[in-house]
């Protein structure tokens, strides 16, 4: 976020006495007060909800990161090459021999292949690797008191949140995640963690911090409600005829694979369409870029997030591990999208010409864009910010 966007929003919360230390920090101790009282009559112990919210504080960076819209828009090739590369699909292949118990186990209770369960865990926190840092209670506790649209809808979370804890699940210390309140392995919201965390180890506890079979038996309970079908694929990708018309389809607009067929629509290599059932065309890049036909399983890798673009990076994602290719037809671009070791090369060379841009791990903030539109607004370039292999190149040959 720029320095201007900053300021408007730290005025804006000034205005509504979110920012402010005093008044604001004393209605943020009554409004939780009366949280802990709904709390009680759930069954959280004052004890409980005593020993949570010792210490929190209204966080000012959460309702930042709730009110404000990314200044940049990521395009479908960059997101699926952050998400969806050779080195997640090794590190998946790892975790899945490390884990094939586990993972076997969930497939087999709950009827969902091991690879689509692997896929959610990699794209959700790149095999637990990146669970997320900020404290639940207190991300939640803001968001509950601190004039959000979704009040309601926060003060829900966090009250599942002290059940959790009430319940012994998981300590109140291992609640980290994002600021919107998911956690976990395969970040479950706290109120879905209630409906569909599982314990596949046995040990008690539905722990999906800390345990794996826990968080991989739970993301399979969930698909299985999602009326994911075994044996079924989530689609594949497609070669559309010339002249399709894009706006027809759509992830909803399914029809059975034969029509999509007598169109004109074949495999990405040729050969007709195969599969029966209802499907859909999607092509998030347009015509002229890659599209698929998904089938009902990829709706239910899409109720995780309802993004198609975040359905798709799990499907790939999915095939990938099972040694299947990847996406076969270009995207719509003459500057190819890098992969996360590219990105981390690309920081390198950042920081090697005294651009702060933290540690470089590839996850492209706003220190890396203000540095890349630096570097091309120096070379010449159309200013992007945006990490992609033009700027890359560029600062090799310099």
């Amino acid at each position: 976020m720029t320095r201007r966007v900053r300021t408007q929003v730290a005025t804006l919360l000034c205005l509504a006495g979110i920012g402010l230390p005093g008044a604001a920090q004393a209605d943020f101790r009554a409004c939780l007060a009366g949280i802990g009282r709904e709390a009680a009559a759930a069954g959280v112990s004052a004890g409980t909800f005593q020993a949570a919210t010792a210490g929190i504080a209204f966080d000012d960076k959460v309702i930042e990161l709730s009110q404000v819209q990314p200044e940049f828009k990521t395009p479908i090739w960059d997101y699926m090459a952050s998400l969806v590369d050779d080195e997640r699909v090794e590190d998946g292949r790892a975790a899945m021999r490390q884990y094939n118990a586990a993972l076997a186990q969930a497939e087999a209770r709950y009827g969902v292949d091991r690879y689509t369960i692997a896929a959610v865990w990699g794209v959700e926190s790149n095999f637990g690797k990146n669970l997320g840092k900020m404290p639940l209670v207190q991300s939640l506790a803001t968001l509950a008191c601190g004039g959000t649209r979704r009040r309601d809808f926060f003060k829900g979370e966090l009250i599942a949140t002290l059940k959790i804890i009430e319940r012994g699940d998981i300590a109140t210390e291992r609640l980290t995640g994002s600021w919107a309140g998911a956690f976990g392995q395969t970040q479950f919201m706290p109120t879905t963690y209630h409906r569909l965390a599982v314990d596949l180890d046995g040990d008690g506890r539905r722990d999906v911090v800390d345990s794996v079979p826990d968080a991989v038996g739970s993301t399979a309970n969930f698909l299985r409600v999602a009326k994911w079908h075994n044996g079924q694929p989530w689609g594949y990708e497609v070669r559309l005829p010339r002249g399709f018309n894009v706006g027809s389809a759509g992830r909803k607009n399914k029809r059975p694979v034969a029509h999509w067929a007598s169109l004109g629509v074949t495999k990405v290599d040729g050969h007709p369409l195969s599969g029966e059932g209802p499907a859909g065309i999607i092509a998030p890049a347009g015509a002229d870029g890659p599209a698929f036909l998904v089938t009902r399983n990829f709706d239910a890798i899409y109720s995780y997030n309802a993004a198609e673009s975040y359905g798709l990076a799990i499907a790939v994602l999915s095939d990938r591990l099972r040694g299947r290719a990847g996406i076969q037809a270009a995207w719509p671009t003459d500057d190819p999208p890098l992969s996360r070791a590219e990105r981390r090369s690309l920081q390198s060379a950042l920081a090697s010409r005294g651009y702060d841009v933290g540690e470089p791990d590839g996850r492209v903030g706003a220190k890396t864009r203000d540095a890349i539109k630096d570097v091309e607004r120096r070379l010449g370039m159309p200013e992007t910010g945006r990490p992609g292999a033009k700027v890359l190149e560029a600062l090799r040959r310099s």
